[in-house]
């Protein structure tokens, strides 16, 4: 590696704003994030689905029938 051409590399904190507080190493001493993996809805399992239009009722509707369709014809042979 070439001297003198690189960031220092020190301990740093990154703070939540939740209060989760990470002691990591980085180019920066202190960070400051809005969300983390405490509190992010994709990791805490509480995210939902936004549906404006209607489109996940509407392929609920429609595969349901085939699923219906699919048992009257495996119960007629």
């Amino acid at each position: 590696m070439k001297e003198k051409i690189h960031p220092e590399y020190k301990e740093a904190i990154i703070t939540c704003a939740c209060g989760e507080v990470i002691h990591t190493r980085s180019t920066k001493q202190n960070l400051r994030v809005e969300i983390c993996s405490k509190c992010h809805p994709f990791f805490t399992g509480k995210q939902k689905f936004v549906d404006s239009a209607g489109r996940v009722e509407k392929f609920l509707k429609k595969y349901k029938k085939e699923e219906k369709k699919e048992d009257k014809k495996e119960e007629k042979k």
